[in-house]
């Protein structure tokens, strides 16, 4: 006999999942749920976000019909429940409501499209429907949904490959590379979490037609932002069914006359049908957000959500290790290689605190600020060569007196000279120390 645990890809949201009630005179009402929350073999929660009617039909006749769908085999399975309880706070309350808010966020929904509660049901029985597919046979087998093969040995490949990373760059690139390799993803991003103005800005990524490094994220903003702001992992499965849920939710309110707020395009894959988030924390900061991708809506199973949670707890450690080694003494100067005839122009303002390069904009904040005492001192002094411990000492660039996240910060700006201003380069020389590089003739204006 199946039990409701040997069903779990059907809890993933990747098919909607149908409700059937009935009134007191018999008459039936079918409604879609974007949430079928397994319990444990006997009970599951439904997420009740805008069914009137359901309630009504429940209020009256406590007996319900659930209709779940396989998502690789499309077997259909019916669950007559009956209605126990509505629960509207506790630990099932504020999981259900997190995978609701993200989508809420992700459709400019918030406020709107919400949980109102958490319906608890008894299974009283699980059936199967036949008739939606064939029988699976020798030819026509059933595809396997659990795959966690391995899974112990690639979170010690892993783990070892980031130890041993000697800076902030090699670890951010060993970590996105490995979970790729490893865990059969193809995207993967690393935000840093800023405690300054409160965001999270993109500083490494793999699988991106563009590296997105800058990107910037507020807390609370669709999924990532939603991960930062609870502190808690993230994983949604057919992320197309729900958006176009809660879009078809938002038409309707906007045909209402209700307002809603603009459309939060998710960073990275615009395609995306699956996503996992990680927060990275140690002790009560968080670092930043570690985001996987995949556009199969079945690529993140339950043990993901385990085993790449103790490795984030791990990669947490390690930027935390990096960012507080000392710095190093200074290098001897590196021979500058003759500059070109041409030109950048690189333009401060400091009302905004952004740097732009050849009227195109480039960055802003701390890493503005950092690029520009580099710039200007370079120009007045002559000077190519400066270590982390005097940016850490100068006030006027802003840096938090405790975690200043520097390593990230100056990876960021790095990347987004190589995508904007090649001819300008932040080049590492050893721990602690780097070089401002230049093929071009700098022009510096403040306006």
């Amino acid at each position: 006999m199946t039990s409701l645990r040997e069903l779990m890809p059907c809890f993933q949201g990747v098919v909607p999942a149908a409700i059937v009630t009935c009134d007191a005179q018999g008459t039936p009402n079918v409604a879609y749920l974007s949430h079928v929350y397994y319990l444990d073999d006997r009970h599951v929660a439904l997420s009740c976000q805008f069914f009137n009617k359901t309630k009504r039909n429940i209020g009256v006749n406590p007996y319900a019909c659930v209709q779940l769908k396989h998502p690789a085999t499309l077997e259909a399975w019916r669950l007559d429940a009956k209605f126990i309880r509505a629960e509207t706070s506790g630990p099932l309350f504020d999981e259900m409501e997190l995978r609701i808010q993200a989508i809420a966020a992700h459709t400019g929904m918030k406020g709107i499209f919400r949980l109102l509660s958490a319906d608890v049901y008894e299974v009283l029985e699980l059936q199967p429907e036949p008739g939606f597919v064939l029988q699976a046979d020798a030819d026509n087998p059933r595809p396997a949904m659990d795959d966690s093969r391995a899974e112990l040995r690639s979170l010690q490949v892993i783990s070892d490959r980031i130890v041993r990373a000697a800076d902030m760059g090699e670890l951010l690139k060993t970590l996105l590379a490995s979970l790729c390799e490893l865990f059969r993803v193809s995207h993967a991003m690393y935000l840093m979490h800023d405690e300054a103005d409160g965001r999270l800005y993109a500083v490494e990524s793999t699988g991106y037609d563009s590296s997105g490094a800058g990107a910037e994220v507020a807390l609370g903003e669709g999924l990532i932002g939603t991960v930062a702001k609870t502190r808690r992992l993230l994983r949604v499965s057919g992320m197309g069914e729900m958006l176009r849920y809660g879009r078809a939710v938002r038409g309707e309110m906007q045909r209402d006359g209700a307002e809603v707020t603009a459309e939060i395009p998710l960073p990275g894959l615009c395609e995306a049908q699956s996503q996992l988030a990680l927060p990275l924390v140690v002790g009560d900061r968080l670092l930043g957000v570690l985001a996987l991708e995949s556009a199969d809506p079945l690529a993140f199973q339950d043990w993901h959500e385990a085993y790449l949670n103790l490795l984030a707890n791990q990669a947490a450690l390690a930027i935390e290790r990096l960012g507080e080694r000392a710095d190093e003494e200074p290098a001897p100067e590196p021979e500058r290689a003759p500059l070109a005839s041409r030109r950048r122009v690189f333009t401060w303002y400091p009302k905004d605190e952004t740097v732009f390069c050849d009227g195109e904009y480039l960055v802003r904040n701390v890493p503005a600020r950092i690029l520009w005492k580099l710039l200007t001192e370079h120009e007045q002094t002559g000077r190519s060569e400066f270590g982390n411990r005097e940016l850490r000492m100068d006030d006027s660039l802003g840096l938090p007196p405790y975690k200043d996240n520097l390593e990230s910060r100056l990876i960021l700006l790095r990347k987004r000279l190589d995508e904007r201003c090649p001819d300008v380069r932040i080049v590492p020389v050893k721990r602690g120390r780097f070089t401002l590089e230049r093929d071009c003739e700098l022009v510096l204006e403040t306006r």
